[in-house]
């Protein structure tokens, strides 16, 4: 059983792979980009590629916190780590079926993925961090869901 790793675990890695980059980051850069690399470093590694490409672009010599939001906000990474697919599992979850729950392969063409890669790649990350719950009957999306989508439950008083 492997778990994810912690923040400042990822926060080690992604200095130590600047420091193999020649990238100089900031503790706020470094700190930032582990919070939103889902726990897994190959994801660090990849947002470091990608943020450092974004400084060099805007002749930045130093990869602060301000240089790595401008680049995650741009490859559309929102602060719990989640991509497009992420935010269209849940989102999917809530607007298309009220919440759940619904079964992977309901889900799956939903929104345009394979099952296996939802239950392989997404689902575990959104299980262990509570935006999903697996039941019996199908994938149901928690309160932490509606509230990082910014929406509420239908039903419930505002």
């Amino acid at each position: 059983h492997l778990d994810f790793y912690d923040h400042a675990e990822l926060g080690e890695i992604v200095r130590r792979s600047a420091a193999l980059l020649n990238v100089a980051i900031d503790e706020a850069g470094a700190h930032e980009l582990a919070a939103r690399s889902r726990g897994t470093p190959r994801i660090a590694n990849r947002l470091l590629r990608r943020v450092r490409d974004f400084a060099q672009v805007h002749a930045e010599p130093v990869v602060t916190r301000e240089i790595a939001l401008g680049a995650l906000e741009l490859l559309e990474i929102d602060a719990a780590g989640f991509d497009k697919m992420d935010r269209a599992i849940l989102s999917s979850i809530i607007d298309k079926f009220d919440g759940g729950p619904v079964g992977v392969e309901s889900l799956a063409a939903a929104v345009g993925e394979e099952s296996d890669t939802i239950e392989e790649v997404y689902e575990p990350y959104l299980l262990q961090e509570g935006f999903l719950a697996r039941t019996s009957r199908g994938r149901v999306a928690t309160q932490r869901a509606y509230t990082h989508l910014g929406r509420t439950r239908r039903g419930t008083l505002l």
